[in-house]
């Protein structure tokens, strides 16, 4: 497992990745726990899911329960994690700073196939946590009760 995981989502959030025991929080709040895919290139689909984020922040917040968030980028939707080209690239960094339960999974088989195809290595931008596969990660996370969300 990535240590940077430990210094985004803290104690709270390897008890909820490792599915070894639920977050407790003051009042035994509900822990919710979320994962969004994008698996397409297009900046629109992107905007939608980082606003969906942040609507559910805001929600949670409101209502004082406790959310984790994982956004996985995979395939062409991969380019959101990309240090050159993503178009979402400083709305993730806001989003990063504002919402610290929030982590963006970025699909280390993609990230080699675009190396490959493009004859060069590709960099990531700094929020980005490495994935072996991005499918393999979300199904991962259902299995230990993360709702999932497709925008």
């Amino acid at each position: 497992m990535d240590r940077r995981i430990f210094g985004r989502f803290g104690a709270a959030a390897l008890l909820a990745l490792t599915g070894s025991a639920r977050a407790q929080t003051a009042g035994d709040r509900r822990q919710h726990r979320i994962v969004l895919q994008v698996s397409v290139s297009d900046p629109a689909l992107m905007n939608l899911a980082l606003g969906n984020i942040e609507n559910i922040a805001r929600h949670y917040e409101g209502t004082g329960e406790s959310v984790l968030m994982d956004l996985t980028a995979f395939g062409s939707g991969y380019v959101m994690m990309r240090a050159d080209t993503s178009p979402v690239k400083s709305r993730i960094a806001d989003i990063s700073q504002r919402y610290p339960f929030v982590r963006f999974s970025a699909c280390q088989n993609s990230r080699r196939a675009m190396a490959a195809a493009e004859g060069k290595e590709i960099l990531q931008i700094a929020e980005a946590v490495d994935v072996p596969a991005g499918v393999v990660h979300i199904a991962e996370l259902q299995e230990q009760g993360w709702s999932y969300l497709r925008p």
